[in-house]
């Protein structure tokens, strides 16, 4: 019992209410909103790609065992970080570290100080999240001892084929964990709402890069040459095509190409060149056997023509699918702290997403965290402009520690 005394000397009687796990973890992380901020400023001047995430890796650590986290380094690149006790369930947070190798344009104060190298997919606001549900999940731990524990999942390498979760669960990342969440941002979703879905999410994702080779010479003489610019033009054309139609339509095949090369003179018949895109598709079935068709098509389609093909197929990423179970977690941790306009519907698309790895091994679901400042300009992923409402770091982190305590109530 505590006294609280009011005005005319008046004395009431109140019984205290301990303060919840989650209001401490959201108190936690609106304290450390300005902190939070300059973290993620930090890590988008200073960007690094897959596999090279050492200054973002060590920054981490440092921030996540000085609030009293256990502290593990990956053999390469990226950590994990553990709070809790061993008594209750084991819940792993997901973050990636990696930026991407595209110039940046958003002309903020605090751009990429690394030419060529930015965070134009978020991954900045990711890992900034992450490190704040860790930190407010401390303190929550600190005041009440956490009925289970959490496992901090900072990844690297997310934004190349297969990604670099699959050496994160080779490391035992996974081992022991009931549940595992990640946000991914969305510039098309409004800050303040997290986009959710029950089954798939993302989209399979593979990458194809096909190198001809063959006989050159001048453009006036084409017969005495295996025209190696036209078979690679007959190659972007056709075979999309043919994929849409030798594969179920509601598999939802896209292949698109990013790079296409050959020659460097007007008159000059090339003796090489590269085609290089993605194949990206919604069904899994329809994925496992894609490489043997496209390679089936490639050769058909190039046999007139005489050339060479060096046929190099990365498999990928299959879809991302939400465990029921693990979406209702989260879209209950989604309205505990931003209420129930948070949980907002969001479609499957073609994207690409490694975190579909660690779905493979046990049951989660992945949020989008709405980046846009309502009423302002829709940006794009993977482009140099990319622009974040800042609000969402706080935004996320707040989802993300909510995830762990919601899971641990069960």
């Amino acid at each position: 019992m505590v006294a609280r005394r009011f005005k005319r000397s008046r004395t009431v009687t109140l019984d205290v209410v301990p303060t919840s796990p989650l209001t401490i973890a959201v108190d936690t992380v609106d304290a450390l909103a300005d902190d939070l901020v300059a973290l993620r400023r930090d890590l988008h001047a200073h960007p690094e790609l897959a596999w090279q995430e050492q200054r973002t890796t060590a920054l981490v650590a440092e921030r996540l065992e000085k609030a009293g986290l256990g502290v593990t380094l990956l053999p390469k690149s990226g950590l994990i970080a553990e709070i809790g006790t061993d008594d209750g369930p084991l819940v792993g947070l997901r973050a990636d570290l990696d930026a991407l190798p595209v110039d940046d344009r958003s002309g903020a104060e605090f751009a990429s100080t690394v030419g060529g190298v930015a965070h134009a997919c978020g991954h900045d606001v990711h890992t900034t999240a992450l490190v704040g549900a860790g930190i407010a999940l401390a303190k929550a731990h600190e005041q009440q001892p956490l009925p289970g524990r959490a496992r901090l999942l900072f990844q690297p390498a997310e934004e190349v084929m297969p990604g670099g979760a699959l050496e994160v669960v080779a490391a035992g990342a996974l081992d022991g964990v009931s549940h595992v969440f990640g946000l991914h941002c969305d510039p098309t979703i409004d800050v303040g709402e997290v986009g959710l879905r029950v089954g798939p999410l993302t989209g399979a994702a593979d990458a194809l890069t096909v190198r001809l080779t063959g006989r050159g010479g001048h453009t006036s003489r084409p017969h005495l040459t295996e025209d190696l610019t036209y078979a690679l033009g007959k190659l972007v054309t056709e075979l999309p095509g043919a994929l849409s139609r030798r594969l179920d339509p509601r598999a939802g095949a896209s292949l698109v190409w990013g790079v296409v090369r050959a020659g460097s003179a007007k008159n000059v018949i090339p003796a090489s060149g590269e085609v290089a895109g993605t194949l990206r598709m919604l069904d899994a079935v329809a994925w496992a056997d894609a490489e043997d068709l496209v390679r089936e098509l490639i050769d058909q389609i190039l046999a007139p023509y005489g050339v060479g093909a060096e046929v190099t197929y990365v498999r990928g990423v299959p879809p991302v699918v939400n465990e029921p179970a693990s979406t209702a977690l989260l879209s209950r941790s989604v309205r505990a702290v931003l209420g129930e306009g948070g949980a907002v519907a969001t479609p499957q698309s073609l994207g690409g997403e490694d975190f579909a790895w660690y779905l493979e091994g046990t049951r989660g679901a992945m949020g989008r965290l709405g980046t846009r400042t309502p009423g302002g300009r829709t940006y794009d992923l993977h482009q140099g402009d990319l622009h974040i409402d800042e609000r969402a770091i706080g935004v996320g982190a707040k989802v993300l520690a909510a995830a762990v305590l919601t899971t641990f109530d069960g």
